[in-house]
């Protein structure tokens, strides 16, 4: 069986529609039921068979160096990466590409709980030799709107609206072709990268 074994977990944001909860912890710190929200989403990674991570971080990094003192999680090995101006998704993802190198990753909103099955998705990524395959949910007016045709993404859209038929559920696997796709030392969303990777035949999917 194909496995992933490293992911990359959005941790930068800025948390503003949570203050004042995020006046003193960045978002994916706070705690949800005893222990930090971002546990949530590497304890699910770990179950799926990741054994490394690299999270990005931008207000209050000294917090995360605190929590993930000796640079590890449950044994797995974390690497921070920070960023001193905010790169959104698709410049995060590039600026972690000597961390990551040349092997398929996880991409996973450290902020979200969530219970999207992950072994299904990486299989999905496999089988279909997808170049990024986009964890989805059914229509819920949150999040990247997608349309998606004979099991392929044809259409992303930055917001949701009526004619999608499925949301992005802040989970995808990524083949490391990415990094050549997206410029260096800029501020900028994935969701147009994958816009153009699909205009020029890139094999873009979905799992819902």
């Amino acid at each position: 069986m194909d496995k992933i074994i490293q992911a990359f977990v959005l941790a930068a944001g800025r948390g503003n529609r949570l203050r004042p909860l995020t006046d003193e912890l960045p978002k994916p710190l706070i705690p949800i039921f005893q222990k930090p929200l971002i546990t949530f989403a590497l304890d699910h990674l770990i179950a799926a068979g990741v054994q490394s991570f690299v999270i990005n971080t931008h207000r209050l990094p000294n917090l995360f160096h605190e929590f993930f003192s000796g640079n590890a999680y449950d044994g797995h090995s974390v690497t921070l990466a920070h960023e001193a101006d905010l790169l959104e998704t698709g410049g995060g993802i590039k600026n972690v590409e000597g961390i990551l190198g040349k092997e398929p990753f996880i991409v996973y909103s450290g902020d979200i709980l969530t219970d999207v099955a992950l072994e299904p998705l990486i299989a999905e990524h496999f089988r279909t030799a997808n170049d990024v395959t986009l964890g989805l949910r059914r229509n819920t007016g949150l999040g990247a709107g997608v349309v998606m045709r004979d099991g392929r993404i044809v259409e992303i859209s930055t917001k949701s609206n009526p004619k999608e038929n499925f949301d992005y559920a802040n989970i995808s696997v990524w083949n490391p072709e990415i990094f050549a796709r997206i410029p260096a030392k800029r501020k900028i969303s994935f969701i147009p990268i994958l816009i153009d990777w699909i205009n020029q035949g890139g094999t873009i999917g979905g799992l819902a």
